[in-house]
């Protein structure tokens, strides 16, 4: 059995995730968006969508992208 990185848990059935060459082994998909999911740069939540980029900021919608100071940024177009 293998451990979570989030959580500690010794579990059977773990699953190993990379992203952008960083790799992690996690019990459940909760635990791998806990740790492998980015945050926005403006109000810190975890990005789980494709959210929007500017400037090589990610944020979660535009509405953060606007407050962090990209007026042009719009969620639908």
């Amino acid at each position: 059995m293998a451990t979570c990185d989030t959580c500690g848990n010794d579990y059977d059935k773990t699953f190993t995730l990379t992203r952008d060459g960083v790799s992690g082994t996690f019990d459940s998909f909760e635990c791998a968006i806990q740790t492998m999911a980015p945050t926005c740069e403006h109000c810190g939540c975890r990005i789980l969508g494709h959210g929007v980029e500017s400037d090589g900021a990610v944020y979660c919608c535009a509405h953060c992208a606007r407050q962090s100071g990209d007026p042009e940024l719009v969620d639908r177009a």
